[in-house]
């Protein structure tokens, strides 16, 4: 077990599942290895090992994150910093899913604020601050209009919308894609996308708005079979299936958030929701 792999979180609630534990951290990226035991105090420990180092140094910024109604203590296996350098995928890559190790750090905060979690500002500016350090944001934006320009997208979603009769609903989520590549787009929506992902002045108010997109967007995915035969699947991966476990309700309500209090239960790392598309709104 490799301790640049490794975090170990402490203060987990009692009556906080496994497999809740490993969804909470699949947001991070790929686990290899999770280890749960009892406390002293009543509460639970866990040791969560990650495939890679970028996940692990992900997972640090959940440090004092509420959890299952509990805040936990977030630590790194070997005493290092956040601070860690983003995986980089080849050019050459072989795969055509973006993994979560790839996306913005900000980008994951506002996925675990989209289902519901409670995430500090603190640690959302922390994320912003590393993502405009280590370019990730860019990185990230270049590799989405690389695998659009790779699988066009775009026009394999309009197939499938005239071959499967997909709703009017459906049809605006999958047209939002093109905004969300266009980065000279003149629309509005492409517009606030593409700020998101390249504004170096990003607040942590962003990223609860991004949070809201991922949201509305969850409750947009009807479809069905045109969303895999349009190659979206390989893109942004699978789509959200119904967990038996859901997620926490928040315990307050934040009104600048603009997230409801209950949210569906995470998936883990590969099914994480796709990136953040919209259709315009009247």
């Amino acid at each position: 077990m490799a301790s640049n792999l490794t975090v170990y979180v402490k203060k987990i609630s009692a009556q906080t599942k496994e497999q809740q534990i490993r969804e909470f951290f699949s947001f991070c990226g790929k686990i290899t290895d999770i280890k749960v035991s009892p406390a002293d105090d009543g509460t639970q420990d866990a040791t969560v090992t990650f495939e890679k180092e970028t996940a692990a140094k992900t997972a640090l910024l959940l440090n004092n994150t509420e959890f299952d109604s509990s805040p936990i203590v977030v630590t790194a296996a070997d005493g290092q910093s956040d601070d860690g350098t983003p995986h980089a995928p080849s050019a050459d890559r072989d795969t055509d899913h973006i993994s979560q190790e790839e996306k913005p750090r900000s980008r994951i905060l506002a996925e675990y604020l989209a289902h519901g979690y409670v995430v500090g500002d603190a640690a959302i500016e922390r994320a912003i601050d590393l993502d405009q350090k280590h370019g990730v944001s860019t990185r990230f934006m270049n590799t989405l209009t690389q695998l659009d320009r790779k699988l066009h997208a775009t026009d394999r979603a309009k197939a499938a919308d005239q071959s499967y009769g997909i709703s009017n609903r459906a049809t605006s989520l999958f047209g939002g894609l093109t905004s969300y590549f266009e980065k000279a787009s003149n629309t509005p929506t492409g517009q606030r996308l593409v700020k998101f992902y390249t504004d170096s002045q990003r607040q942590a108010q962003d990223i609860h708005i991004e949070a809201q997109r991922l949201k509305e967007l969850k409750k947009e995915e009807h479809g069905g079979s045109a969303y895999k035969a349009s190659g979206l699947e390989r893109v942004f991966g699978k789509e959200k299936e119904k967990a038996g476990t859901s997620a926490p309700e928040s315990s307050t309500s934040d009104p600048s958030s603009g997230i409801p209090a209950q949210a569906a239960a995470p998936t883990p790392q590969g099914d994480a929701s796709y990136a953040g598309i919209t259709s315009e709104k009247a």
